[in-house]
């Protein structure tokens, strides 16, 4: 069985097309499957929406996507994983192109994604360079990832000790432990959080990332556009 991981928080304005999607790609592809959504610590109407639409919801108070992916993980009862955000779009063709690496003997990996909406001139100059990095070190974000139930075990699942790129620790744990791939498929994920970050702040946190690594990405209060006020404007 497929399990279909979601963190949700404060989603209720997104979440909704997301369950419709994975339901509608779920029907083509033809396989049993289950979705569960995990909210955390919503104050809106994210549940709701998700019992709305037939998921399987829990809840945890962690504010962090992290804890709350291992927490989706541990209620799940699939051999397959996949974990996918609140505002992500997933399609036909990335979870069968998915289903189609593992049962090849890949233990996992990851859609590269576009956005629905226009981007900025930043974005638009670092994105097909993320893009391309992304598919040939076979690090992917975090909107659209799988794995096989062993190889999330083996990995230890995701790191906690992160409060973002948590996706590329835990894709660096699993290749140490097979094969992972990056179908040529995309999903398609909000670009809302575009919106919030200026150009200035995207450069200061691209050279952060150089100079400092994933080790910059250990405190919450450093990601005011995911934890703090900033991120209540991504809501819409």
């Amino acid at each position: 069985m497929l399990s279909f991981i979601i963190p949700a928080h404060n989603e209720e304005h997104w979440i909704g097309r997301s369950l419709s999607a994975i339901r509608a790609a779920m029907e083509a592809v033809g396989e049993p499957y289950e979705i569960i959504v995990v909210d955390d610590a919503s104050t809106d109407g994210t549940v709701g929406v998700a019992e709305e639409h037939g998921a399987r919801v829990f809840r945890v108070a962690h504010r962090q996507i992290a804890a709350t992916r291992n927490a989706g993980a541990r209620e799940a009862r699939g051999d397959l994983f996949f974990f996918v955000d609140a505002d992500t779009l997933a399609n036909t063709d990335a979870v069968r192109a998915a289903l189609r690496a593992m049962r090849a003997g890949a233990i996992g990996g990851g859609c590269v994604f576009t956005f629905d909406c226009p981007m900025p001139l930043w974005a638009r100059i670092v994105f097909p360079i993320g893009l391309a990095l992304g598919r040939w070190l076979k690090l992917v974000g975090g909107c659209f990832l799988f794995c096989t139930r062993q190889a999330y075990e083996a990995a230890g699942g995701f790191c906690e000790r992160y409060y973002a790129g948590e996706e590329l620790v835990f894709l660096k744990a699993l290749k140490r432990h097979g094969r992972l791939v990056v179908p040529k498929h995309t999903v398609v994920t909000s670009g809302r959080k575009l919106r919030v970050v200026s150009a200035w702040e995207a450069t200061a946190i691209l050279f952060r990332l150089l100079f400092k690594g994933l080790e910059s990405y250990q405190r919450r209060e450093e990601l005011d556009f995911l934890y703090g006020k900033r991120s209540e404007d991504c809501r819409l």
